[in-house]
Order: structure tokens, then sequence, then C-alpha cells
């Protein structure tokens, strides 16, 4: 990511806004609220919602940073990926470009997989009857490592906000508040490579928007490994300067 000088270039020129989103801890004021305080101080490039931290409010919080989003910003398109996945910026730019005269598009990797009604597994579906018997799968929608919505989808989301249901898994309510709208789902594999493919793809002249591994539903190990899959899966160094 982008830092100091680059990062507000980046802004300026490319109109390309990027901030890590955290909330707040559930004991307000705490040390781990301080610690974001500290480095978004040193750093700037925190986006803090009014939302507490919680793995089972993800939903919630889907929510929130796209109504704060549009409201700071008016941008072509609002996006949301895991901190644990690699994105080459400028060819995700380029993406997001090719369909910025079409009215509310989503944007991801669509994915249908099994709602699941057995208690204690992961993804498990509390509300898994609304969804048919048992065995069903989910709606069409966008995985949750990342996804892009227009403006005009994350308006109505800052209107609406207040009475859009929130399922267990964030990617799921996504999904769910644009079933009955006219919406252009656009399915983008060159969204979810795999980091054993991505440095392939890139040498063929195919640079993959974003890569990582679905066994990890991120970047396994991303820490150790985030280095190592840019500088096989990565753009040009000068990628973001030279799109247009």
């Amino acid at each position: 990511m982008p830092q100091g000088e680059e990062r507000k270039k980046l802004e300026e020129e490319k109109g390309i806004i990027m901030r890590f989103v955290i909330g707040h801890s559930a004991t307000s004021g705490g040390i781990l609220d301080r610690a974001i305080e500290a480095e978004d101080r040193k750093h700037g490039d925190f986006l803090r919602l009014e939302h507490v931290e919680g793995y089972l409010e993800l939903s919630a919080k889907t929510k929130t940073y796209f109504a704060t989003a549009a409201a700071l910003w008016d941008a072509d398109f609002y996006v949301k990926v895991d901190d644990d996945v690699h994105v080459n910026i400028a060819t995700l730019g380029a993406t997001l470009a090719r369909h910025r005269t079409k009215p509310r598009v989503y944007i991801g990797c669509m994915k249908s997989g099994p709602v699941l009604a057995q208690k204690g597994v992961r993804y498990h579906e509390p509300e898994h009857w609304k969804f048919g018997e048992e065995g069903n799968k989910y709606f069409r929608h966008a995985t949750g490592q990342l996804y892009a919505i227009s403006r005009d989808l994350a308006s109505y989301i800052s209107i609406n906000q207040h009475v859009l249901h929130k399922y267990a898994n964030e990617d799921v309510s996504l999904g769910s508040w644009f079933i009955g709208l006219d919406v252009d789902h656009i399915d983008d594999r060159s969204l979810c490579c795999g980091t054993t493919d991505c440095e392939w793809k890139a040498q063929a002249g195919n640079v993959c928007v974003a890569s990582f591994d679905w066994t990890c539903s991120g970047i396994c190990k991303s820490v150790e490994r985030m280095k190592d899959v840019h500088r096989r899966c990565g753009e040009g160094k000068n990628a973001l300067w030279t799109e247009a």
C-alpha cells in the first residue's frame, strides 16, 4: 500500500483512495484503540467507523463502511478487500473503468455455496430455513475476499442501511441486499486468482487483479508470504502511473 506523499499523489492524480477500515473495540478508549489512533496519527491511512469490531458483526461493518465511504468520497466505485489478499491496484482500476458507464454494478468472483444448517461449523447459517430445504445453496453472490459496487449501490445501502437484513455471513448479506434490484452482477475471475496461478498468468501478460489461497480464504501465512506473492504476481512497478 502506498504511503505518505505517494499515497497523496495517488489520490490527487488518479482519484484512488485506500484506507484500512476499522471500527472500535468493545472497551472504548482501551489499549487497542489507543494503538490504532497512534498509528493513524503517524500514517493517516485509517478509516475509523462508528462500529464495534467482532467477527459476527462483519455484515454490520459492511453496511457502515459503504455508508461512510459514500458520504466521504464521491467515487465511481467502492471496493472492499481483505487485508490478507494481494491486489494489483492499477489492474483493479483498469478493470473497474471498463464498467464505469453501467448503472448499478456489483463486481466480484460470484459463487453459490451450500447453506450450512449444522451448528458449530464454520459459516453456519442460523437462518438456514429461509433458504428452503436442507442441502440448498445460496443465491449467487461475490466471494468476500474482494468485491466492488458502483456509486448508486453504495448510496442505496447508505439510505436503507437501517432496514437491510444482516445474515451471519457478510458476503451473503451484501448479495441479499441486491436481490430484487436491477443490478448487473459481473463475475470476473481475475479477482480471485490462486497464488499458485497468478505468476504464470502475469508472465503471460494476464496480470490478476487479486490473488489469495482458497484453502485459507486469503493468503496462507500472509504476513510471511505477501512480499513473495507481490514479487511473483505483482504488476509493473510503474503501472499505477502509466495506467490511464
